[in-house]
């Protein structure tokens, strides 16, 4: 992990200014992929985050028809102004850090070669595979800030109890009191360190299984990228979504375990290795991966959706 940030750090003092042009472009494109993956995931992310932190359900199905049969349809899009605003903020971030870091090492690459920025700019360098890995890594750490706490937010609203005993009274007032459980560092930034950990394995590896099958593509018909039919764009992009987390799906147990823990006396796990701990000592290799079903199911057609509209959101504005 230190040798991605450094590898990213040093390509990017290297980078000549892109301008703040390419960099709102790339933001805007991420907001527009971060809405549509909102709103085509949450009814999976509710299944997903359930059965992560109980044990009231045998499996996916018998999870969402209790749920419809308790708490109605509206349920399955419980918390979901949340993750609107904020997964769509999250994934503009991401966005615009991979391709930052991207221009970074295309920049680099071009000095090593001895070619001109003005040559580099008409004709990128392409990147290694563990150049698209480091960038796809150093939009997931940049991410981490906005990410970690929506995330905490979205997951306890998703939680609570139904009817009377619900603990928040929406967004807002679960902001307010996590943010007093003791404090914004123990309690609304709590699991941060674990959704560091998952979020540059995962973006390291969403991006480049994206822009692996998105090369190939062109490579193997001759064409340039922008000729790939949207399609194919989906295609590859809920493949990458698969490839996430796979990757990185354990240190996801452990952050919704962390993020839906109480506090105080209530409070089950002391930190990211003690809840490491007992979820290996009470559920063994199998508590690592609990819900991993629905969540494979869900990130498919989400993340499909996002890279779909994020590339075809940049083939127009550009």
């Amino acid at each position: 992990m230190a040798d991605v940030v450094e590898d990213v750090t040093d390509a990017l003092v290297k980078q000549p200014d892109q301008g703040l042009k390419q960099t709102a472009k790339d933001l805007f494109g991420g907001a527009v992929g971060g809405v549509a993956q909102v709103l085509s995931g949450q009814p999976f992310d509710i299944v997903k985050v359930r059965l992560q932190t109980t044990t009231n359900y045998k499996g996916a199905l018998d999870c969402a028809s209790q749920i419809l049969k308790n708490e109605g349809a509206a349920a399955f899009y419980k918390g979901t102004l949340t993750p609107l605003i904020g997964v769509g903020a999250c994934v503009s971030v991401q966005f615009g850090g991979f391709h930052y870091a991207r221009r970074a090492f295309e920049a680099r690459n071009a000095a090593k070669a001895g070619i001109s920025p003005e040559e580099s700019a008409r004709n990128p360098q392409p990147l290694s595979y563990g150049q698209y890995y480091a960038a796809g890594a150093f939009a997931g750490i940049v991410n981490t800030v906005l990410s970690s706490p929506i995330e905490h937010i979205r997951i306890r609203l998703q939680t609570q109890p139904h009817g009377a005993g619900r603990l928040y009274n929406g967004p807002i007032d679960c902001i307010r009191k996590l943010s007093s459980s003791p404090n914004v560092a123990k309690g609304l930034y709590r699991g941060t360190a674990v959704t560091f950990l998952r979020e540059a394995q995962a973006y390291g590896c969403w991006f480049l299984a994206f822009e692996y099958l998105m090369q190939s593509e062109a490579k193997r018909n001759n064409i340039k990228r922008d000729q790939i039919p949207t399609w194919k764009v989906a295609l590859y992009g809920g493949c990458a979504g698969e490839v996430l987390w796979i990757s990185s799906y354990p240190l996801d147990v452990i952050k919704s375990k962390m993020q839906t823990d109480g506090f105080g006396e209530q409070m089950r796990y002391k930190s990211m290795r003690d809840a490491f701990a007992q979820t290996w000592r009470q559920e063994g290799a199998w508590g690592f991966w609990r819900g991993i079903g629905p969540t494979l199911l869900r990130a498919m057609p989400v993340s499909a959706c996002t890279f779909a509209a994020v590339e075809m959101t940049m083939r127009f504005i550009n």
